[in-house]
């Protein structure tokens, strides 16, 4: 059987390399228009500059951290392989496709869940609704057909 792969990841318009060059720009902005006013004997504006720079690094940080956050979902002929990457930590989960159940969202915004031999596993972070119970369905077909099949 064909191994069978799904990769879940988020959405993200720019890059960390973007974001970094998007970040010195602010960063020159900020610190130019600060500087003339420190000239004017305005030294206070300086320090709030600072503050705000520091700020716009944290948001900054925490999500080029997480642009590169995903799930592989893989299907082969002897196990269903979960593997998720949050902030470059990768967990993976090898799980029985025999024993596999596809655990519907029960809330409206919750996660699907694949419970078998290593316990539950929840996945569809980077998916909205619709796709999640898409991909929910694809999955539950997907294992049914590797049942029949082997």
């Amino acid at each position: 059987m064909a191994t069978r792969e799904w990769v879940l990841k988020r959405n993200c318009s720019i890059s960390p390399g973007q974001l970094a060059q998007s970040y010195l720009a602010i960063c020159g902005a900020s610190l130019l228009v600060a500087s003339y006013f420190t000239w004017q004997g305005a030294w206070l504006i300086m320090v709030f500059a600072v503050l705000e720079m520091a700020a716009v690094a944290t948001a900054f940080v925490y999500f080029g951290r997480h642009a590169t956050d995903r799930e592989c979902i893989a299907l082969n002929e002897a196990e269903l392989v979960v593997e998720l990457v949050r902030a470059e930590k990768i967990s993976q989960f090898r799980l029985d496709p025999w024993r596999t159940r596809v655990a519907m969202p029960a809330l409206r915004h919750g996660l699907i869940g694949l419970e078998g031999n290593a316990g539950r596993v929840e996945v569809g972070r980077f998916l909205t609704e619709r796709k999640r119970r898409e991909f929910a369905r694809e999955l539950n077909q997907e294992l049914l057909g590797y049942r029949i099949s082997v």
